[in-house]
């Protein structure tokens, strides 16, 4: 890797952590010594970037700190269209129109000689066969996850018994073949996880729960880490659970 390459790369494994980062977790994914890193970071520093820290504490990059936007590797445009490939091919139509519109945007702006990694990739996705079913309005739930309302549902579970449910939505899982809503539920006082193809009908509500939107999220993040915890002690056997699992 250039000297270059590594400086810049430096920079982006600082910019992606919210913690400290030491000279040996970079070197290790640089491949590289830990005295090369301490010397590139104090050029870096010398050279103005608002890097923090020290050997033996760790680094990181002051928030304030901006580079181009669009300084991307063929890697990170790589990353970025299979990315947009896999959501215009399975995501409801409105991120599928954002997605299409994210590769022309990506393609005006990236330089010449970086055009061919977007035009003719060497990565892709298996295209969508069918049409993922949804009885919802997924860009409405996405706003009112944003916005933290709540959302009356009437909802079918697999043994095809409704229940009406007022739920504060959390985030929406996309699946390849179904889509799952997390969310805090009313009924059940508990967190829990709905396909958005057995929503039979959905009413969105002006009002506001009570937490705010990323407090909920980490609220369920540990809810997910209890009941992993919970699986691993009683069977050390199985794997992980994915993220989004389950039935209410």
């Amino acid at each position: 890797m250039r000297r270059a390459d590594r400086l810049f790369q430096i920079i982006q494994i600082l910019r992606r952590s919210t913690r400290p980062v030491t000279a040996g977790g970079i070197a290790t994914e640089l491949e590289v010594s830990a005295r090369t890193v301490y010397r590139d970071v104090a050029d870096l520093i010398a050279q103005r970037v608002p890097i923090q820290g020290e050997a033996g504490f760790g680094y990181i990059l002051d928030d304030a700190f901006d580079m181009p936007p669009l300084m991307l590797t063929p890697d990170e445009i790589e990353a970025a269209i299979l990315g947009a490939q896999w959501v215009a091919g399975r995501g409801d139509p409105v991120l599928a129109n954002a997605a299409r519109d994210l590769i022309a945007k990506i393609t005006s702006v990236v330089p010449e000689r970086l055009r061919p990694f977007i035009v003719d990739p060497t990565i892709g996705t298996r295209p969508c066969g069918f049409l993922i079913p949804d009885s919802i309005d997924l860009a409405q739930v996405r706003a009112a996850i944003r916005e933290g309302r709540k959302i009356r549902l009437h909802y079918g579970d697999e043994r095809g018994e409704r229940t009406d449910r007022i739920v504060w939505p959390v985030i929406l899982g996309f699946l390849d073949d179904v889509r799952m809503l997390a969310a805090w539920c009313e009924l059940r006082q508990d967190f829990r996880h709905f396909r958005t193809d057995r929503i039979v009908t959905a009413e969105f509500l002006d009002e506001h729960y009570d937490d705010r939107p990323n407090v909920l999220r980490q609220r369920w993040k540990r809810h997910l880490d209890d009941k992993h915890a919970v699986g691993t002690r009683a069977s050390p056997s199985r794997g992980p659970r994915p993220p989004i699992a389950g039935s209410p």
